[in-house]
């Protein structure tokens, strides 16, 4: 027997308003359907990958195993693949449930769900049946028992219906002024729940971003209309008065300042409310990286003063961390880092964190490899939330194909966030070194400023599928022993296109291009000189293994450089990648790039996307080898290549 419309069959009667619950609930369907999803589970150094543990069925009461099929007569691959993921039945049908009960539960709420993504997909007279061991679910008992042999068989029947279009659209109130397609709200076009909700939410936006913190929608009338398969929407908006910030309270501290938590969210009471500022605000006290969640709550009215009080809650995050990394290639060896530091080391947020790392393992003698240590200390909000203190002492030991090397150097510096995707730094920094080269052992005490911009509007930082990044850097640097004075000026910038609307075709490039002005290439040290090659710009090249040599074929570094890489980052399930590319670098000795001996990599990539950012390995050939240059490379490591 067909599904009740009263208890959820997705049809409505001609004219019939449709309840708001459902059209909410569509938003969550996807978002429920990805969490019910389980696979075998992957597990590193007890880091779950992916899936699920054996062992978390093993506290199930009176486990009961079933099993799942959706079948529909007018429904296509795409809807079905989209009820499938939006029933929690089929997601976790590897997975038992306590007892016949927590069966009738689970299929009463996947009816909603189920529902929900056919109000998602615009069918209004969408029918959902559901039966268990041959029986309706609306014929069966709250108490009833499914006893006999297992899984138990689970049936959803799915009569999904025609897909409506938008038909009359009215706005009014406060939003009477507004035009209903700049909202996606247009006639004939798409009538499916969630593009109702974004609209809302999108109008309110835009009065709230007049300064009008209790906009809202007071009332709303969605008809749909069987007879002619259209969705008729009716939205009245208020918007409430222009107000300023009032006061903001904080509740969840405890390790971390509640005062210094406050004052670095950035909202001075009095100043006109932006929900712009209230998301940056959020960002910026997660940024401090000291909490685990960071919600903002607007008061439901103004206070006394016509302000709008504001309320933080936050969660803690553990203070203390530590990790371990590593790299491969087959050209540069393996190498070896590890970190320990503090969140909150004071109380307001300060950051002290030890690392040390080793490399050239497999590849150089015990003598010849590579060491660094270091120390940094970060401290927020020293000249306005927006701004950043650090300081860092570091050391190095290395020996790459181009010199030997020892320095400790040490530095302070600022940084500030012009706004959300503008950051600039300034430091202060004094290196001593001993360094043996092409030219000979030499000794330098380096007094530098280094200046830094950065533009950001990527959508990922680890993975990025959309924007771009600008980095421009110039360091003035004069040499305390020799009296040599010289100016290194770097700039980057990488774009990111993605090719289709869910990003798994993903067009990467990067270029980047620098020079060193005022001295000639002997009195700049070498390790502050331009070498190219290895896994972080040209691959299949060894590390500075393309520039200019010597006449015993050591490198030299240069005065210039310029790269660039193409990459087509290619998504063949959620959590695997290919990646083809080709990388292409030049250094010279002169003060401009010269591109007469440009060096060409390609070869392809794979990816595995974590939590933490993809791991990488890539593969790659030169293109036009010189005697002595390696015939492939392979990689890996953390991150994208850029």
């Amino acid at each position: 027997m067909p599904v009740r419309e009263e208890q959820m069959s997705g049809r409505a009667a001609p004219g019939r308003v449709l309840p708001r619950v459902l059209l909410a609930a569509a938003l969550c369907a996807t978002t429920l359907a990805v969490e019910s999803k389980a696979a075998a589970a992957f597990e590193i150094f007890g880091i779950k990958l992916w899936g699920s543990s054996k062992n978390e069925d093993a506290d199930i009461v009176d486990p009961l195993r079933y099993s799942t099929s959706i079948t529909s007569s007018d429904a296509d691959k795409d809807l079905i693949k989209k009820l499938e993921n939006a029933s929690a039945l089929k997601g976790d049908e590897d997975h038992p449930v306590s007892g016949s009960l927590g069966l009738l539960a689970k299929a009463r709420s996947d009816r909603e769900q189920l529902v929900a993504a056919l109000y998602a997909d615009a069918r209004y007279e969408g029918i959902v049946n559901i039966s268990i061991a041959g029986k309706s679910l609306d014929e069966l008992p709250p108490d009833a028992e499914f006893k006999g042999p297992q899984p138990i068989p689970v049936e959803i029947n799915v009569t999904a219906g025609p897909r409506f279009t938008l038909g009359n659209i009215h706005l009014k109130g406060d939003a009477a002024g507004l035009m209903s397609a700049d909202y996606g709200l247009i006639a004939g076009g798409d009538a499916g729940s969630g593009a109702v909700l974004r609209a809302e939410a999108l109008i309110v936006r835009t009065l709230k971003e007049q300064g009008r913190p209790l906009a809202k929608v007071t009332d709303r009338e969605i008809v749909a209309d069987h007879a002619t398969a259209t969705l008729d929407v009716t939205l009245t908006v208020a918007a409430g008065p222009v107000a300023g910030y009032g006061a903001t309270t904080v509740e969840g501290t405890d390790k971390v300042d509640r005062d210094f938590t406050e004052y670095m969210t950035g909202l001075k009471r009095g100043r006109q409310y932006s929900p712009q500022e209230i998301s940056d605000a959020r960002d910026r006290l997660l940024a401090l990286e000291v909490f685990n969640s960071v919600t903002f709550k607007e008061a439901d009215q103004l206070d006394a003063d016509g302000n709008i009080p504001i309320d933080v809650r936050v969660s803690e995050r553990k203070p203390r961390f530590f990790g371990v990394g590593g790299t491969y290639s087959t050209i540069d060896g393996l190498g070896l880092e590890g970190y320990w530091g503090h969140r909150n080391l004071f109380g307001h947020a300060e950051k002290l964190r030890i690392d040390g790392a080793i490399s050239g393992i497999g590849t150089n003698s015990v003598s010849k490899l590579n060491y660094n240590a270091g120390i940094m200390f970060e401290k927020p909000g020293v000249i306005g939330p927006a701004s950043k203190f650090f300081a860092n002492v570091k050391t190095v030991f290395e020996h790459p194909d181009a010199y030997d090397h020892f320095s400790i150097k040490g530095g302070v510096g600022l940084s500030y966030e012009l706004d959300k995707k503008q950051t600039v730094s300034a430091e202060v920094s004094l290196d001593y070194s001993r360094i043996h080269d092409a030219f000979g052992e030499h000794r330098y005490l380096i007094a530098s400023v280094p200046l830094q911009y950065v533009y950001d509007n990527r959508d990922n930082r680890l993975n990025p599928t959309r924007g771009f990044r600008v980095l421009a850097y110039a360091e003035p640097s004069y040499d305390l022993l020799s009296g040599a004075t010289f100016l290194k000026l770097r700039g980057e910038g990488s774009a990111y296109q993605s090719l289709d609307s869910a990003s798994k075709f993903v067009f990467a490039e990067r270029v980047a291009i620098g020079s060193i002005v005022g001295t000639d290439l002997e009195h700049v040290p070498a390790d502050r000189r331009f070498y190219s090659g290895g896994g972080g710009s040209v691959r299949g090249y060894a590390y500075q293994g393309i520039g200019p040599r010597d006449s015993t074929g050591q490198p030299t570094g240069g005065l210039s450089y310029f790269e660039t890489s193409v990459e087509m980052r290619m998504a063949v399930t959620d959590t695997i990648g290919i990646v083809p590319f080709i990388d292409a670098g030049t250094v010279s000795i002169r003060q401009t790039p010269s591109f007469s001996n440009l060096k060409v990599g390609a070869g392809v990539g794979l990816r595995y996307i974590t939590p933490f950012g993809p791991l990488r390995i890539d593969a790659a050939v030169p293109l036009n080898r010189d005697p002595g240059d390696p015939r492939f490379g392979i990689y890996a490591g953390i991150g994208q290549a850029f």
